[in-house]
């Protein structure tokens, strides 16, 4: 009895250290802080499908809209850090609305995981607005205290680039938030609005074909679209000359064990360079922008320097 017990301790010590590496048991929560069907919600849907073949179990996805986001992030930072619950933070919102006073969550709350797409914003108005051009938009809301604007919430990402826009091209405006883009975009298309600022692939679908709902008139870019070659930069036009977008990212709560981290930062480098997910994402207009925790953790940081040196001037 001691000889095969000693066998097997010995085997045991010989097998290689992945043999003994952290993988989830059952499925996986997932949380996203805005709607179902927000550009959030869409990526975070087309990149779970591909993801389950490298995590090994259905990865649900657990949608908990409310507060600009703040909702869903303080269940994410206060749940078991034990592997089962990962989510999506969107960043600059989620360090904006960390530094708030009183906030429910930080930076300190999460373990950076993986970036996952990076969006560029750009300025719409409805397709059959008056404004053709964004100096005719500027113009108009420099003529006037009565313009529009739909966001995705009070200091929000698409909030923050209409502040960008505005006091970069000296007009005033009047913000409208909603519970996220997909409402923010509605209220456009319906006419509530008389412009928005969005990220490229909350737009792009809504932007081309025989019967487009919106225009597209300005990006937040150093440089043009390749898919809108036409479509000018805020710098070109003497606004805002540099990039601004946003990153959506996966992180787990504080706490959770370095083996469960590595298991996912890997996972998900597998997924976001499986040939079908790629196209997958392709197809769906999002730029896939895979970061390891280590980059990731620094996007967060220069994010939360951005937050506090330059979104808060802005408001």
């Amino acid at each position: 009895m001691f000889r095969k017990t000693f066998s097997l301790l010995i085997i045991c010590l010989l097998l290689p250290a992945f043999a003994f590496a952290w993988s989830p048991e059952k499925d996986v929560t997932v949380i996203v802080a805005y709607k179902a069907g927000s550009g959030t919600d869409t990526g975070a849907r087309v990149l779970m499908q591909y993801a389950r073949k490298y995590v090994g179990q259905t990865l649900v996805i657990n949608n908990l809209p409310g507060g600009d986001g703040k909702i869903g992030w303080t269940e994410l930072t206060r749940s078991k850090p034990d592997g089962y619950t990962i989510g999506f933070i969107n960043l600059p919102t989620f360090t904006t609305l960390s530094a708030q006073p009183q906030s429910t969550f930080s930076v300190q709350s999460i373990i950076p995981v993986a970036n996952h797409l990076t969006e560029t914003c750009v300025v719409v108005v409805k397709a059959d607005s008056p404004w053709q051009t964004l100096q005719d938009l500027v113009k108009a809301c420099k003529g006037s205290d009565k313009f529009r604007c739909s966001t995705n919430g009070n200091k929000a990402s698409n909030h923050t680039a209409a502040q960008l826009l505005a006091r970069s091209a000296g007009f005033s405006y009047k913000a409208i938030p909603y519970g996220g883009t997909a409402d923010q975009l509605l209220a456009l298309r319906q006419g509530e609005v008389h412009f928005s600022c969005a990220k490229i692939a909350d737009v792009a679908k809504l932007s081309v074909g025989d019967s487009p709902e919106l225009r597209i008139l300005g990006v937040f870019d150093t440089k043009r679209l390749a898919q809108f070659p036409d479509v000018p930069t805020l710098g070109e036009l003497g606004y805002y000359k540099e990039w601004y977008g946003s990153a959506r990212a996966l992180v787990l709560p504080a706490g959770t064990p370095k083996e469960i981290v590595d298991f996912y930062e890997d996972a998900f480098k597998k997924t976001m360079t499986d040939p079908e997910c790629i196209a997958a994402h392709d197809k769906a207009n999002l730029h896939l922008d895979f970061k390891g925790s280590t980059d990731l953790g620094n996007l967060i940081f220069s994010q939360l320097v951005f937050s506090r040196d330059v979104i808060s001037s802005l408001y």
